[in-house]
């Protein structure tokens, strides 16, 4: 059985990181061979490969264990998150998924009390039903973690920077240090999908995994879903593949082709969505909303943002201290689609505790200090006059400002 789909190494040669986005390395020989020289990735869109002979297996044999367009899409991920290792995925929940394998019964992670509704009810799933300790703290206070590291037991440490959707900043090279140091069997694993390894690097940061839903930004377009691990330890690596392969998660071909797509294109976008969000960001906080953007210099974690990252992102929040007149302002807009997700070319909008987060419980989210009246804004390329118009045509229906 083949396990070509870990055939993915780093470029010998560093470029600037647009370049790095669009430049898909073959120099090695590892990559797609095509004799054509296709200037696009081939798409392999096939579930099994010939074989020279029952005694000589080729480099494939089934897509489910390994396809050279996933391969290409693996090599060129590792690369830009400067992984040992990436894999392709199903999805961004897959990828969590592939990491909590790693966890055994009896052991114990530690997550923060503010991500993403559907890793909650992951890591819900394994206390419920797995044996497996899951602690919810302020990973945002390396000062809240440390209390419950357990060197015999602790075995992922899990972070969001920024957090979804209260867009709080973890310390990763402070936290990952800490870990470490009282805990050698441990993983500091970052979800990075907020940031993509445009503006953010875990890896180079001290964290051992880091990972997509490579239906945001990666893709940019949801025409897709997937999902993406980095690994920076060759060991960790092997028992990652064992269970994508095992399962049958790995992403399919024509998928990995159109991720492949996407991720040229990233760097234009995250700098256009970013340059938006800045403008919307001071348009609301000049209008009296508290707004939760790393790009403001009010957020109270500005300078710690970015020394880790090379931008702010295209996510803020904003509260309005109303539900009612947080309801009305989103159902008052025309440009900004009201959707869950981040990451597309088009700008969308959400109530965090309506929809996305959701399947967090009232009193959970209650106890997490997470505002009923948030809403979250995820900025697209649209023109930014345009996005602030019409913010300010639903922040006059629903009557927040007088006209």
């Amino acid at each position: 059985m083949t396990v070509a789909s870990s055939s993915n190494t780093i470029a010998p040669k560093k470029y600037k990181p647009a370049t790095e986005l669009v430049f898909i390395d073959n120099s090695d020989g590892n990559g797609v061979r095509d004799p054509y020289h296709a200037a696009s990735v081939p798409i392999y869109q096939t579930a099994t490969f010939k074989q020279p002979s029952i005694h000589d297996m080729g480099e494939y044999d089934y897509t489910r264990s390994g396809n050279p367009t996933r391969t290409q899409l693996e090599r060129h991920m590792a690369k830009i998150m400067s992984a040992k290792k990436a894999f392709a995925v199903s999805t961004g929940m897959t990828a969590l998924d592939v990491i909590t394998r790693l966890v055994n019964s009896g052991d114990e992670i530690i997550a923060g009390d503010d991500l993403y509704g559907g890793s909650n009810r992951l890591l819900t799933y394994l206390k419920e039903h797995s044996n497996i300790t899951v602690h919810h703290v302020d990973t945002t206070n390396p000062a809240c973690i440390e209390p419950v590291l357990n060197p015999e037991k602790t075995r992922l440490v899990l972070l969001e920077t920024p957090t979804n959707p209260l867009i709080k900043i973890a310390d990763i090279p402070t936290i990952s240090q800490m870990v470490h140091r009282y805990c050698p069997n441990a993983l500091v694993v970052v979800d990075n999908t907020m940031m993509s390894p445009y503006l953010q690097k875990p890896l180079e940061l001290g964290a051992d995994i880091s990972y997509h839903s490579g239906t945001k930004y990666l893709s940019g377009h949801h025409d897709l879903m997937a999902g993406i691990i980095g690994v920076k330890d060759e060991e960790v690596a092997k028992r990652v593949f064992f269970v994508i392969n095992s399962s049958g998660c790995g992403l399919a071909p024509f998928d990995c082709w159109l991720l492949l797509r996407g991720i040229k294109t990233l760097g234009l976008r995250m700098d256009r969505q970013q340059a938006n969000t800045m403008r919307i960001a001071e348009f609301l906080e000049n209008k009296g909303l508290k707004v939760l953007y790393p790009g403001l210099r009010s957020h109270p974690q500005y300078d710690l943002h970015h020394t880790m990252a090379r931008g702010a992102g295209a996510v803020l929040s904003f509260t309005t201290g109303d539900v009612e007149m947080s309801e009305r302002i989103v159902e008052a807009v025309t440009l900004w689609a009201i959707s869950v997700s981040f990451g597309c070319v088009n700008s969308l909008i959400s109530m965090p505790c309506r929809m996305s987060h959701a399947s967090i419980p009232a009193h959970i989210r209650k106890e997490r200090a997470l505002p009923e009246d948030l809403i979250r804004l995820c900025v697209g390329i649209e023109d930014a006059d345009d996005l602030i118009e019409d913010l300010a045509d639903a922040l006059h229906t629903a009557g927040f400002l007088k006209k």
